[in-house]
């Protein structure tokens, strides 16, 4: 059984799932991904892009230089796509489990 992803970086992982961000790119997406639940520091994001790429979920697209400053691409690879796939998978049975769950509940007042 795979373990479940933390929130951070399973949406770290849905906004590259479409196309190569930057770092603030990848910031901005994961706020509006969450409605404004989570709000990633850049130092948390790197963090995790390191990690994310020697994990091989990720990896650098390219770098470009913008205003005199490296701007670094990052991509979500065909692993980091699986596992994503896979989470997606896990909630949606949790998900079918507890609404299933909440169909049959009795409403309370009743036996």
């Amino acid at each position: 059984m795979t373990d479940a992803l933390r929130e951070p970086t399973f949406l770290i992982l849905t906004a590259l799932a479409d196309r190569p961000l930057h770092g603030y790119g990848i910031l901005r997406d994961v706020e509006e991904i969450s409605d404004g639940r989570v709000r990633l520091r850049a130092g948390t994001l790197y963090t995790a892009l390191d990690r994310l790429t020697s994990d091989g979920w990720v990896a650098v697209d390219r770098e470009e230089v913008v205003d005199g400053r490296l701007r670094r691409y990052y991509k979500l690879t065909d692993l980091g796509a699986a596992r994503l796939a896979t989470e997606v998978a896990r909630m949606q049975a949790n998900t079918r489990v507890a609404e299933r769950r909440l169909r049959v509940r009795p409403m309370e007042g009743t036996a």
